[in-house]
């Protein structure tokens, strides 16, 4: 099969942004909200098992902080919380504080050159996509992706398969002519449970998960004097990953 499109998650693959990056936003809309609430480097890494953020709020909730019941309205407080959460993450975007990984901008025009589709496919508000986009590549990069699958598109989360799903239905295109890009194991569940071969490029949470099925397993993707670092699977020719690498990966899984 030719690959004709790349699937990317966006927190923790196109940048580093949970640890001081979304904890940051979550902490600084606690304190605007008057929740004595705090979640340390350690805190946060452990509700990353629970998707979604408005999810990790009510976990949280649930799990420290006596439930439902001692937070009047939870669900419209979670709700509000989140979106003061969202303007924090986008200002911290704004300011350059969460760059791009390397090779993501170079793998991106690479692709774009080539005449393949791009997409998104992830849990994270269309906002923070959209501003991680502009700030990282260009003000209309959002433009340059066909399909932007985000937040609450759909109403299961990963690791569901549900998001990649919805986004193969509008890309038009099998599994198979398609490679996804994550950095947990929860995304590359959700990645491989819709049937498609995905690289992973473990980040700051998540270089101990279980990246078992994964085509590779890379510290990034690499660029000119950066290695990617390859971990398993297959591995690119040179020292950082290329398109034709992309497409010699998906040849050799037909």
């Amino acid at each position: 099969m030719t690959l004709s499109a790349l699937i990317f998650d966006v927190d923790g693959t196109l940048a580093e942004t949970e640890r001081d990056g979304h904890r940051v936003a979550f902490n600084a809309a606690f304190r605007d909200a008057g929740l004595d609430w705090h979640w340390d480097v350690a805190t946060y890494g452990e509700l990353l098992a629970v998707t979604g953020g408005k999810e990790r709020m009510l976990h949280y909730l649930e799990r420290h902080r006596g439930g439902a019941a001692a937070l009047p309205d939870a669900a419209a407080r979670i709700a509000s919380v989140h979106a003061t959460k969202t303007r924090h993450f986008a200002a911290l975007v704004a300011a350059g504080r969460l760059p791009l990984r390397p090779g993501v901008a170079r793998l991106i025009a690479e692709a774009r050159a080539a005449g393949l589709a791009l997409a998104i496919a992830t849990t994270t508000t269309a906002e923070n996509v959209t501003a991680l986009l502009r700030h990282g590549l260009a003000d209309d990069a959002p433009s340059w992706f066909e399909v932007i699958a985000a937040g609450d598109v759909v109403p299961r989360k990963k690791p569901a398969p549900d998001v990649y799903l919805y986004a193969l239905e509008r890309l038009g295109i099998p599994p198979s002519a398609c490679l996804a890009f994550e950095d947990s194991a929860n995304g590359l569940r959700a990645s491989l449970g819709a049937g498609i071969a995905t690289v992973v490029t473990r980040g700051d949470y998540t270089r101990d998960e279980d990246f078992s099925g994964a085509t590779s397993v890379l510290e990034c993707l690499g660029d000119p004097g950066v290695p990617a670092g390859h971990v398993a699977g297959a591995a690119p020719r040179g020292t950082f990953v290329t398109l034709d690498d992309l497409r010699a990966w998906t040849r050799a899984r037909a």
